[in-house]
């Protein structure tokens, strides 16, 4: 009997602390997330891991609470801690949609953030529809993601390629207003064929009378690019554009500047910071260069922008790259999008379907400024962007002649294909 009325107790205690707690309390689980990054293969250090280094560092200082300052000072999301699940981006896309069902339906994860690949991102965003899974793709560059597809599940927090390769054709004639002839060398795929077209639409839409030529079509991780660098010798081009990036662009440039590639033509990087940041001297002077948005050389000077340079480099000493930067944005993102859902909840943790309502069309503050949740129906971001130019100082490569450009300036409107876009003159 007293056994009986001692339970008794102990269960009315427990139903008066419930009761007591703050709304949303009793559901404190973790919150489950997929990491999906390159972790073995040439993309892995120059891009993979650095991403990665960034997931770990967002999450740990998440979970203490208070690290970050307002409004990102709330543990975890919304008090809900977070827990990664790493899974290696690495061996192509049929591997990486088998990768996705079982982060979903065995692991159980609550949502996936990755892909650096574009045709990872083109493979999964289907599959993310069919399994109903919140899915945010924290980089892989194509525009076809949302020009091609309308998605429910998906959302991209960094901009699309398009923004890059427009820019970069802005620069490249303000410098070089007399550029007569153009040639590329770009990897194979959705990237650097998207990357292409749009560079070289972009200035045919600036320059009518500039002169084309025939590109070079290296696969991607070829890493030997002999016979195509003679190709761009014997063209003898103005400019030379290329979108290659990770270990296919250190390749490139290790091969080609001996060869005094980038002193016969202007050789411009759609994406290049990231080698530019490892190679530092060895990338030529008055090399253009982009970092697929304003990261590291470019980021603002702000508190967090500040905090995780600072946070970074004492952990892993290392500066923070694009992939840090856009994976650290990526969380954040979604951490105010999960925080705006709970507020309007009344205090209570938000399912998937009140999250997605609260993404779409979202805005946030990240490391490297404003990010805005404007195209796509509202699940694709844009940001203004910065491009500059390789100078040596001090035995290091830093940007010089820094040029920015809102982000009106270089995304097209919403509901309006980039390609359109451009051919109309950027109206």
């Amino acid at each position: 009997m007293k056994l009986r009325q001692l339970y008794r107790a102990c269960c009315a205690l427990a139903i008066a602390l419930l009761s007591a707690a703050p709304a949303g309390a009793q559901d404190a689980a973790p919150i489950k997330i997929g990491i999906v990054v390159f972790l073995s293969g040439q993309a892995a250090a120059p891009f993979g891991v650095p991403a990665k280094n960034a997931a770990e560092l967002m999450a740990d200082s998440l979970n203490k609470g208070g690290v970050l300052g307002k409004p990102y000072d709330k543990k975890g999301f919304g008090g809900r801690p977070i827990e990664l699940v790493f899974v290696d981006e690495a061996g192509g896309t049929t591997k990486q949609v088998q990768e996705y069902r079982n982060l979903v339906q065995r692991q159980e994860v609550d949502m996936i953030i990755g892909y650096i690949g574009s045709g990872d991102c083109l493979a999964v965003g289907p599959v993310a529809e069919e399994l109903k899974r919140l899915t945010v793709f924290f980089d892989c560059g194509t525009p076809r993601i949302f020009e091609d597809a309308s998605y429910k599940y998906v959302f991209r927090t960094g901009p699309h390629g398009v923004m890059d390769n427009v820019a970069l054709a802005l620069y490249t004639l303000k410098r070089n207003p007399n550029v007569k002839t153009i040639i590329g060398i770009n990897q194979n795929y959705a990237w650097g064929q998207d990357s292409w077209n749009d560079f070289i639409e972009s200035m045919k839409a600036l320059k009518p009378d500039v002169k084309i030529l025939d590109p070079q079509w290296p696969k991607l991780g070829a890493g030997q690019y002999n016979a195509e660098i003679s190709a761009l010798l014997a063209a003898d081009a103005d400019v030379v554009h290329t979108s290659l990036w990770g270990g296919d662009l250190e390749s490139f440039i290790l091969q080609a500047a001996p060869r005094d590639l980038f002193k016969k033509s202007l050789v411009v990087l759609s994406a290049g910071e990231h080698v530019v940041d490892r190679l530092e001297t060895q990338v030529p002077q008055g090399t253009p260069f982009g970092a697929r948005g304003p990261h590291n050389y470019y980021a603002p000077d702000s508190e967090l922008n500040r905090w995780l340079r600072k946070s970074y480099q004492e952990r892993y000493k290392l500066t923070p790259i694009q992939a840090s930067y856009k994976m650290a944005q990526a969380f954040l993102g979604v951490k105010s999008a999960y925080e705006k859902a709970m507020d309007k909840n009344g205090g209570k943790h938000p399912d998937q379907d009140q999250i997605i309502a609260a993404f779409e069309h979202h805005a946030w503050e990240g490391p490297s400024g404003k990010v805005e949740m404007k195209l796509g129906k509202g699940h694709q971001a844009v940001q203004g962007t910065a491009i500059g130019t390789v100078k040596h100082e001090g035995g290091k490569a830093v940007a010089a002649d820094i040029e920015r450009y809102a982000a009106e300036k270089v995304n097209p409107p919403e509901g309006v294909k980039s390609l359109d876009w451009i051919k109309a003159g950027f109206k």
